[in-house]
């Protein structure tokens, strides 16, 4: 791999590059396999290439790529439809990334406050150690430090709490607050998982405040949690619900899906976007949600998710080391006793891709496509790393 000097330096890049990819299995340069258990930090639902989505993008992008939102857009209608179809959305708008998505429901939180008279609320509660995006806003979001350290004055208006915690957000509510906007399961921070009452106490507050929830499912979206929408296990209906990440198979897509009472915020001239929902990248998310959904590839993930959550418990008891893992569906992590990093560089030699999130913990998000021998060809990998390291 090169070192490139032309590329700004803002990613901490592993000295390997891949040359081509199908359904898990990436191959780099040299023409070594891995196992992709990160999906492009789930972003390959569906795998690498997958035929259909690859057949859909070679035919859009030699008819139409781009014409702008300024005239209709027969794909991004379709899609719209299939993804109100899946879930509790009267509509949708689409833009080029989950920061995106993130950031237009903060507007939308904040104007409809205001065109129902409530000129005072545009403050948003967020959660400690979640990840909203990139943007100065969403930055600032997103209940990390260390993602706004350098970037002073940050935008106001938003309160941090504890993730799982329901009095405390009951605590941070004033007369200045417009929305409570949490993640269904913090996906950055490892893998945490909140108790099963929590989105529904928050949209009980939220109701009882006249507050708007807003749910992020930028990465437990598109089937990742074995339902189409990860707060589906809740039945909870939020205002405003984000997606990105799998949208569209690796094509930069974001999408805000909301209620037809909230989305009243956002008229003619107050959003937009110049890529957003374009024909190409629409036939590509079009594709993704199509071979989800009707191919029920959903319908695998729990009992995917349930074997990789036992081999990977079967790993704990093996190794001191491990302090505990959890998941839900193919949404999963180790949390060590000591830093993860070591563990993460050593399988990556041995073809296999994880991250480490907070220090300690590896994340595990393989395709939806995975099958029951990668699994234990991945585990496999890490149980011998973790026995060679320690």
């Amino acid at each position: 791999m090169s070192n490139n000097q032309s590329v700004m330096p803002t990613y901490g890049r592993f000295p390997i590059a891949f040359d081509h990819g199908e359904g898990t299995i990436l191959w780099d340069e040299n023409g070594k396999r891995y196992l992709d258990f990160l999906s492009g930090i789930g972003v390959n639902n569906l795998g690498h290439c997958h035929p259909k989505v690859v057949d859909a993008v070679r035919n859009q992008v030699g008819r139409l790529i781009h014409t702008s939102n300024l005239y209709g857009i027969p794909n991004q209608e379709k899609l719209a439809d299939r993804l109100t179809e899946s879930c509790f959305a009267d509509q949708v708008f689409f833009c080029n990334s989950g920061a995106e998505a993130n950031e237009a429901a903060i507007k939308m939180a904040r104007k409809s406050m205001r065109d129902n008279g409530k000129t005072s609320r545009f403050e948003i509660i967020t959660a400690i150690n979640s990840f909203h995006g990139r943007t100065l806003a969403t930055l600032t979001a997103t209940g990390q430090e260390k993602v706004h350290r350098g970037f002073d004055p940050l935008v106001p208006g938003f309160r941090y709490v504890p993730y799982n915690d329901i009095d405390a957000v009951k605590s941070a509510i004033t007369t200045y607050t417009a929305a409570i906007m949490v993640e269904p399961i913090q996906g950055e921070a490892g893998i945490q998982i909140p108790d099963n009452g929590y989105l529904a106490d928050l949209r009980k507050i939220a109701d009882d405040e006249g507050l708007l929830l807003i749910l992020d499912e930028v990465q437990t979206g598109m089937g990742r949690t074995g339902k189409m929408w990860c707060h589906q296990w809740s039945d909870v209906i939020p205002d405003i619900m984000t997606s990105a990440k799998a949208l569209a198979s690796g094509l930069p897509m974001g999408a805000l899906l909301t209620t037809k009472e909230a989305a009243k915020a956002f008229s003619p001239g107050t959003h937009g976007s110049t890529f957003g929902g374009s024909p190409l990248v629409s036939a590509a998310a079009l594709a993704t949600i199509e071979t989800i959904i009707d191919d029920d590839v959903i319908g695998e993930v729990v009992p995917k998710g349930e074997y990789l959550l036992k081999k990977l418990t079967e790993l704990m008891n093996q190794h001191k080391l491990v302090k505990s893992v959890r998941g839900r569906g193919l949404m999963a992590a180790v949390e060590l006793n000591s830093p993860a990093e070591a563990v993460v560089s050593v399988v990556l030699t041995r073809g296999l891709l994880v991250s480490c999130q907070m220090g300690t913990i590896i994340r595990i998000l393989p395709p939806l496509t995975v099958s029951y021998e990668e699994i234990d060809e991945a585990v496999s990998i890490l149980d011998q790393a973790i026995a060679d390291i320690f």
